[in-house]
């Protein structure tokens, strides 16, 4: 395979009311990818046990290729709580598989074919996923022009200044939402300013591609250079909002890499992650009218 879009980091169980699902945002974005089209690849880590055995069972029956070896720890499981508006509230176990990703050889020769990878914070938050990430990110060749997307996605406590600073100036493209953006520019120092003004800002001191700010129901934008494109967020019967981030990433991914102007990208994005509002956990099978 050549022109992979890999998704990169959590591969785990979200235990939900209803019951248990497979979670993880480099597992849905990846998912997400393959539907619309695109080689995709998931790369974590699982334990030897049932529910990493399970893990891949359903990677396979889903079609979704992966890179994601057994190692000694448990695999991960996160406990979801849903508030009254069907927001995910998150208690995510530590110390697990996707805590320690290996960084190995099969890595470094998917990272040669890599067009373009998303990654986040919350599997940065042990060294060895850490590096593994970083090294990854190293040995993409830039004569492929890859798209790397940081999809900040900040949970509980883990995260540092230092790993988001870092993130930042790794990637070419900030996913980001109105709440992290808040909490971003309070730790950069910068927090009187409105948020049009911190994403500029954001673009231009650490020459991105592009910025893509989520403020939930109030919309969303796209900066580019001298740009700005604005899509409201469509009204739908909402069950579940699970994933549906990792949705709109994917659906913008794949229609850039599809070679889609940004306004067509960020509208595709934003039809695809109100459909997975409509849907019960991360990952449903889109309908053609969104994938064609």
């Amino acid at each position: 395979m050549s022109n992979l879009v890999i998704g990169m980091g959590e591969a785990l169980w979200d235990v939900l009311p209803e019951g248990k699902k497979i979670g993880g945002a480099p597992a849905n974005f990846a998912y997400h990818v393959s539907q619309f089209g695109l080689n995709s690849c998931v790369v974590s880590a699982i334990g030897d046990d049932p529910l990493g055995d399970e893990i891949l069972s359903n990677f396979k029956q889903k079609g979704l290729k992966y890179e994601i070896p057994k190692v000694p720890y448990p695999t991960g499981t996160v406990q979801v709580e849903l508030d009254a508006e069907g927001v995910p509230q998150y208690e995510i176990k530590e110390n697990v598989a996707w805590d320690n990703i290996p960084y190995t050889d099969t890595l470094k020769e998917l990272a040669k074919k890599t067009k373009a990878v998303c990654f986040g914070s919350l599997a940065q938050r042990n060294i060895v996923s850490r590096e593994t990430i970083n090294n990854f990110l190293n040995a993409i060749p830039a004569k492929n022009d890859p798209l790397i997307v940081f999809d900040i996605n900040l949970r509980q406590n883990f995260y540092t200044k230092e790993i988001i600073c870092d993130s930042i100036n790794r990637c070419n493209i900030l996913k980001i939402n109105d709440e992290e953006l808040v909490i971003v520019s309070r730790l950069f120092g910068y927090p009187g300013i409105d948020l049009q003004d911190k994403c500029w800002i954001l673009l231009g001191k650490y020459n991105l591609k592009m910025l893509i700010l989520t403020c939930g129901i109030n919309g969303s934008y796209v900066f580019t250079p001298g740009n700005v494109s604005f899509v409201p967020t469509p009204k739908v019967d909402v069950v579940d909002t699970v994933g549906a981030g990792d949705s709109f990433t994917a659906a913008f991914v794949a229609s850039i890499l599809r070679g889609e102007p940004v306004n067509v990208a960020h509208q595709k994005a934003v039809d695809t992650s109100a459909f997975v509002c409509t849907q019960a956990g991360a990952m449903p099978v889109l309908p053609s009218r969104l994938t064609e």
